[in-house]
């Protein structure tokens, strides 16, 4: 499995008692759509591995108790603390309307209501405060950002591959005048 055709679903949190189970760390805004996975893939050296689940239990806060198989004892669990957790791209549940996942709009042409045609998406920056909408206008050779606020998206057009905002007034003129 490579990791481009993959997301990541959070991370081994700790260890979970002395028998091999480890508590994992769900990202996602909801745990519950992955409490029947079947497996997961860890990262580790750069190399994504599988690791088949015997049992979850599934806690508050997007916590989970795993049991995988052929991990029986406490050393081969810390081994797995704090790697990276994937799953393919084909698990995601389909999103609609304005929702969106930020690998999912990579590659979208920007066009706020106001300005016409702003960019290229480049990446959106989850940071912990506000996430950012990065995006490229190769014509002007600069980068933008914006904060991706409640009434920034205004519409996802996945066929298209546009992404129409409303971005508050003078931001883009900022980066492009």
């Amino acid at each position: 499995m490579n990791k481009a055709d993959c997301f990541n679903l959070g991370y081994v949190a700790k260890l979970h008692g002395f028998k091999g189970e480890v508590s994992l760390f769900f990202d996602t805004t909801n745990p519950y759509d992955y409490q029947e996975i079947e497996a997961v893939f860890i990262e580790k050296e750069g190399v994504l591995i599988p690791y088949f689940i015997d049992k979850l239990e599934l806690n508050n806060k997007g916590f989970a108790r795993v049991k995988f198989e052929d991990v029986d004892t406490e050393e081969e669990a810390k081994k797995l603390v704090k790697k990276p957790l994937f799953l393919p791209l084909s698990l995601l549940p389909e999103l609609s309307g304005k929702n969106f996942y930020d690998h999912e709009i990579v590659g979208f042409v920007v066009f706020d209501i106001n300005y016409g045609k702003v960019g290229e998406v480049d990446c959106v920056l989850d940071l912990p405060v506000n996430p950012l909408l990065q995006i490229i206008n190769k014509e002007k050779n600069v980068e933008i950002l914006l904060p991706l606020a409640n009434n920034l998206v205004q519409s996802v057009d996945r066929t298209k591959r546009e992404l129409h905002v409303s971005a508050p007034e003078g931001l883009i003129e900022m980066y492009l005048d």
